[in-house]
C-alpha cells in the first residue's frame, strides 16, 4: 500500500504534522521527502562523483587497492572524505582489494656455510636516518611457459624501495650477485652497509661474501626456517605475486620479466602506497625524509 498520499493528507489538514504521520504509519521522514522529490540529493550527487574517483583510483592500482590506500591516494588529491565512506562505496561498487597470501618457506640452507650475526634482530623499522644503511633481499621463482624464472631482490629496509634487482633462469649464485651489484652501483651507499637475508646457499656461499667484501657490505642473516626473520622481503614477494604475478599467466620469461620491470620501477617504487611509509610511496618517503644537498662550489 502507498502511505504517502494519507500523510500528504494529514499534513495538508492541518491536525497532524509529517512526523507524527510518519511515525504512525511506521515511515521514514526521509523516505516520505524522498518520495516527494525523486531528484537525488546533493549526497548522492556528492556520492556519484567520490565513486567515480574511487573507481578510477581503483583502476591506476591495478585493482589492489582498498580502502586505507584509496583513501590516502584521494586525500593526496585533496579530496576529504572518511575511510568508512569510501569503504561503503567501495562495497556498493563491488570494489575490493587484494591482499597477499601467507608466506611459504622454500630456503635450501647449506649446512657447511660459516656462522654469520643476525645484525637486523626483526628490527624493519622505517626511519629516514636509516636509509642506506640497512638493506635485505631474497629470491623468489615465477613459473612461465618456458620454464621457471627467478627473481632476486635487494631491498632498503628504512623506505621500502627495491634498490636493485634480477631475473634468470637459474639459481646460481650470480643471480644475487648481479642484483647487490646493481643496488651498490645505483645507491653508493657507505661502507659497512647491511645486507639482510635467510641462510639459503646462494647468500651464504663464498662468492657472495667476496662480492660483498668488495661493495664494504656486512652480511647478516636470520635463524633457519625463520620467515619472520626476513619479513620485509618476503613481504615484498607476497605483495608482488598477489599484485600482479599470480593474475595472469605467463607465456615467456621475456614478458614475466618486462612486468616485473614495470611493477617495481614503474609502480612500486614510484607510485604505489605504503602504510609503513605513512601512505607515501618509496620514492616520495626518500624525498621528503633526504631533501637534496646543494653541491659544493668550487
Amino acid at each position: 500500500m502507498n502511505v504517502y498520499p494519507f500523510i500528504e493528507a494529514e499534513n495538508a489538514s492541518g491536525a497532524g504534522t509529517v512526523k507524527r504521520a510518519c511515525a504512525l504509519l511506521e515511515v521514514s521522514r526521509a523516505a516520505y521527502y524522498a518520495h516527494r522529490n525523486p531528484s537525488p540529493s546533493a549526497r548522492d550527487r556528492a556520492d556519484t562523483v567520490l565513486t567515480e574517483n574511487i573507481i578510477r583510483v581503483h583502476e591506476e592500482s591495478r585493482g589492489t587497492y582498498g580502502a586505507p590506500r584509496i583513501h590516502a591516494e584521494l586525500h593526496a588529491q585533496g579530496h576529504r572524505h572518511s575511510r568508512k565512506r569510501i569503504a561503503r562505496l567501495m562495497r556498493q561498487a563491488g570494489l575490493a582489494g587484494r591482499a597477499p597470501k601467507r608466506w611459504r618457506t622454500t630456503t635450501v640452507a647449506d649446512p657447511a656455510a660459516p656462522g654469520r650475526p643476525d645484525l637486523i634482530t626483526r628490527d624493519f623499522t622505517c626511519h629516514p636516518e636509516n636509509i642506506n644503511t640497512r638493506w635485505c633481499g631474497d629470491i623468489t621463482y615465477i613459473p612461465t611457459g618456458e620454464g621457471w624464472l627467478y627473481l632476486a631482490t635487494v631491498i632498503d629496509i628504512a623506505s621500502r624501495k627495491v634498490v636493485g634487482w634480477a631475473t634468470a633462469d637459474h639459481l646460481r649464485t650470480d643471480l644475487i650477485d648481479q642484483a647487490l651489484r646493481t643496488a651498490l652501483a645505483q645507491r653508493r651507499p657507505d661502507p659497512a652497509v647491511i645486507f639482510h637475508s635467510d641462510r639459503g646457499c646462494q647468500y651464504t656461499s663464498a662468492q657472495f661474501a667476496r662480492t660483498a667484501a668488495q661493495g664494504g657490505v656486512r652480511l647478516s642473516v636470520g635463524r633457519t626456517g625463520q620467515c619472520w626473520d626476513n619479513a620485509v622481503a618476503e613481504s615484498f614477494f607476497a605483495t608482488i605475486k598477489t599484485e600482479l604475478l599470480n593474475r595472469r599467466p605467463w607465456p615467456t620469461k621475456t614478458q614475466a620479466h618486462q612486468a616485473i620491470f614495470s611493477y617495481i620501477e614503474g609502480w612500486y617504487n614510484t607510485r604505489r602506497r605504503h602504510s609503513s611509509l605513512g601512505y607515501r610511496s618509496p620514492t616520495a618517503y626518500e624525498a621528503t625524509a633526504r631533501p637534496a644537498t646543494t653541491p659544493a662550489l668550487a
